[in-house]
C-alpha cells in the first residue's frame, strides 16, 4: 500500500521535479525544476535546492542543527545543482553564530549515510564516500574527496583538489593538492592523480618543489610558506602557500628526516 506524501501547500516545488512516497516537504522548501525525490525522504526548514538534483531515499535535508546554541528561525540550508545525494544522509542547517546557512554547492556526489554538520561550506565537483561526516563549520573547495568512513572534526578548512584517505580522522586543516591519512591524519604527500589530470608537467614540478620545501626542511611549515610568499609565485603554489600561511588550526604533517638525523 501506497504512503501519501505530505507537502506543505506553501512549498515551492519546481517544473519536473518528481517526489516519491512517504516524503515530508516543509512550507519554507524551494525546490527547483527536474529534481529526483525517492521515498521516506524529509526535507523541511528554510531548505533551497537548485536543478537536475537526485535524492535517495530515508535522507533528511535542513533539519534542526545539531547545536544548543541556536534559537532563530532564520537558519537553513542551500543545496546547487547537479548533486546526488544518496540514502540516510543527514545534512543540518546552519546556525546563527555561523553564518546561518549550511551551502552545498553543485556537482558534489554524497554517498549513502553521510552526515554534513551545521554551517558546512562545500564547494564543487566533491565526492564522500559511505559513513564519511563533517562536523559543524568545515569549509570544504573544489574537487575535494572524502574516502569511506572518513571523520572531520569542526571549524577545520580543506583546500581544493585534497584527498582525505579512507577512515581519517582529521582535526587540523589540509593544504590544497594535499593527501591525509592515519588517526589522527597526517599529510602524507600530493594527490598525485589530480595533479596529473588538471596541471602541465611544469606545474606539477613547481607543486612537488614547494611541497618538499614545506615538509622536509628544518623549518616550520608555516615559516616556510610565509617566507615564499614573499616572492611571486604561479597561482597554484601560491594557494598552497598561502593555506598554510593563514591556518588558524595548523597542519597536521610528521616531518620526513634525514637518514643521518637522530630522533
Amino acid at each position: 500500500m501506497n504512503q501519501a506524501s505530505i507537502i506543505d501547500p506553501k512549498a515551492s516545488i519546481g517544473e519536473g521535479t518528481t517526489i516519491g512516497e512517504a516524503c515530508f516537504i516543509g512550507k519554507n522548501v524551494v525546490i527547483g525544476k527536474n529534481n529526483t525525490i525517492a521515498s521516506h525522504v524529509i526535507i523541511d526548514g528554510n531548505t533551497h535546492i537548485g536543478d537536475h538534483n537526485t535524492v535517495a531515499t530515508h535522507t533528511v535535508l535542513g533539519t534542526a542543527p545539531q547545536d544548543i546554541k541556536t534559537t532563530s528561525d532564520e537558519v537553513g540550508l542551500q543545496i546547487g545543482n547537479h548533486n546526488h545525494i544518496g540514502a540516510y544522509v543527514l545534512i543540518s542547517a546552519g546556525t546563527d553564530h555561523g553564518g546561518k546557512v549550511t551551502r552545498i554547492k553543485d556537482h558534489n556526489r554524497l554517498m549513502d549515510k553521510i552526515h554534513i554538520g551545521h554551517d558546512v561550506q562545500m564547494k564543487n565537483h566533491c565526492l564522500m564516500e559511505e559513513d564519511a561526516a563533517l562536523g559543524g563549520h568545515v569549509i570544504v573547495g573544489d574537487h575535494v574527496s572524502f574516502g569511506r568512513s572518513a571523520a572531520v572534526h569542526q571549524f577545520v578548512e580543506i583546500g581544493n583538489f585534497a584527498k582525505i584517505e579512507a577512515e581519517a580522522a582529521l582535526t587540523q586543516d589540509v593544504p590544497p593538492y594535499c593527501r591525509v591519512s592515519g588517526n589522527r591524519a597526517k599529510v602524507t604527500g600530493l594527490h598525485q592523480e589530480v595533479l596529473v589530470q588538471h596541471f602541465d608537467e611544469t606545474e606539477q614540478q613547481a607543486l612537488n618543489d614547494a611541497y618538499h620545501h614545506l615538509f622536509e626542511s628544518h623549518e616550520s611549515p608555516k615559516a616556510c610558506a610565509v617566507k615564499a610568499l614573499e616572492e611571486p609565485q604561479i597561482e597554484s603554489v601560491a594557494a598552497l602557500y598561502q593555506c598554510i600561511a593563514d591556518s588558524k588550526r595548523g597542519i597536521p604533517f610528521r616531518r620526513k628526516l634525514d637518514v643521518n638525523e637522530k630522533v
